[in-house]
């Protein structure tokens, strides 16, 4: 006999509710409540609030739409982490649980696999390889975490440092005007410049450091 939901089916609405209703309503008895069901149905496929906020990130990520690969991995990784970023970006209410939940879903793995495949590509060796892989989900998390803020919170920094903090209030005012877009794009694309100088320098100057 055929389940009554799948797993899938029971993430998606997870994830539902939390971007009509945010984080804090989710629960198992609000859940069953929204497929229809009753609470202990959902035992059946979570062991609880923890398991069902793991199945929101992996709603988040299988919404995640990987781009075709080319032969330039400095592309490819910009392309990548920006999919990632786009697709956690697209349920603030649940950025959240994205920064402190693991993730379970293939799809994450996925994309996390062709990342860290575009980086070999740039001739990295391990060490700089993982802490390259790191920072690029570091800047993606934190550029959505950042999301959360928005322009307001720019705007509030500069009022409150105006005169004692004069770099803090001209960087506010910059911030207010840059779109989140625009801002993402430049920044990754300095630390992939970044990423990119580190593995064209010798080798035997890479290992001193």
């Amino acid at each position: 006999m055929r389940a009554r939901f799948s797993t899938d089916e029971i993430a998606a609405a997870a994830l539902r509710l939390v971007d009509e209703s945010g984080v804090a309503a989710l629960s198992m008895r609000s859940l069953a409540a929204a497929l229809g069901t009753g609470p202990m149905t959902l035992y059946n496929y979570v062991d609880g609030k923890e398991g069902l906020e793991e199945l929101v990130v992996s709603a988040v990520v299988a919404g995640m739409r990987l781009p075709d690969l080319t032969d330039d991995w400095q592309h490819d990784a910009h392309a990548i982490a920006t999919a990632m970023w786009q697709a956690i970006r697209a349920h603030p209410a649940a950025i959240p649980l994205v920064l402190t939940r693991r993730m379970v879903s293939a799809t994450g793995f996925a994309a996390a696999d062709a990342l860290i495949a575009a980086l070999d590509r740039a001739g990295l060796d391990d060490a700089h390889r993982l802490a390259a892989f790191h920072a690029l989900l570091g800047f993606v998390t934190g550029a959505a975490q950042a999301d959360l803020a928005g322009p307001l919170v720019a705007a509030r920094i500069g009022s409150v440092a105006d005169g004692q903090y004069p770099n803090v209030t001209a960087l506010s005012k910059v911030a207010a005007k840059t779109s989140v877009e625009v801002d993402f794009d430049r920044g990754l694309r300095m630390l992939l410049d970044g990423i990119a100088a580190r593995a064209r320098r010798p080798q035997q100057h890479r290992r001193r450091r």
